[in-house]
């Protein structure tokens, strides 16, 4: 999937904080975003859906964060919760889209996401073909719809930028692999 739709899901996610807790429902969709979007870092590292991306050890930190929020809900407390299950998540739905190769609609990978606890590499389901996939730009598209209805301001104009990215970036996902630099590949 794309990183912008990642980032659609976490504030998706944040928004029921609209209706409950209001008062902590921009903070909650800043750090869903940034939790979204930051296992990826690991793509300049060489070593991408392994080293910052957890979809079994990152519950153990994600499900007791999400009760600290629940029961003494704070900026902190809002604020790790929805960072660590934005980054839980992210490494989840990996799984959904396809291998982590250059040219993932070759079907040349069997690894979609490391799983630290287990040591082993989850397969790729490809139910999002690759990211930049049409039905990626569609789950990207819907994810939006709750951050477009429920914030305004600076988080509705983030996730507007963030969708405009994600039609550009689909226009030209075929094209990527000549256009990566070697050192990204």
């Amino acid at each position: 999937m794309m990183n912008t739709t990642h980032g659609a899901i976490g504030v998706a996610m944040a928004s029921v904080t609209v209706l409950l807790a209001p008062e902590f429902a921009v903070v909650a969709a800043v750090a869903a975003l940034l939790g979204s979007v930051f296992p990826d870092l690991d793509l300049f590292f060489g070593t991408h859906r392994r080293t910052l991306h957890f979809p079994v050890v990152g519950w153990i930190v994600a499900l007791p964060a999400t009760a600290w929020a629940a029961f003494s809900p704070s900026t902190a407390s809002v604020g790790t919760a929805f960072f660590a299950l934005g980054a839980t998540v992210h490494a989840v739905t990996d799984a959904a889209g396809a291998g982590h190769e250059l040219r993932p609609w070759e079907r040349t990978s069997q690894q979609a996401v490391y799983a630290h606890l287990p040591g082993r590499w989850v397969a790729p389901r490809r139910w999002i073909r690759y990211d930049g996939a049409p039905e990626d730009l569609a789950l990207m598209g819907v994810a939006t719809l709750p951050a477009l209805i429920l914030y305004d301001g600076f988080v509705r104009d983030v996730m507007l930028l963030a969708l405009g990215i994600s039609v550009f970036y689909t226009t030209i996902r075929k094209r990527m692999p000549e256009l990566t630099p070697e050192w990204l590949k």
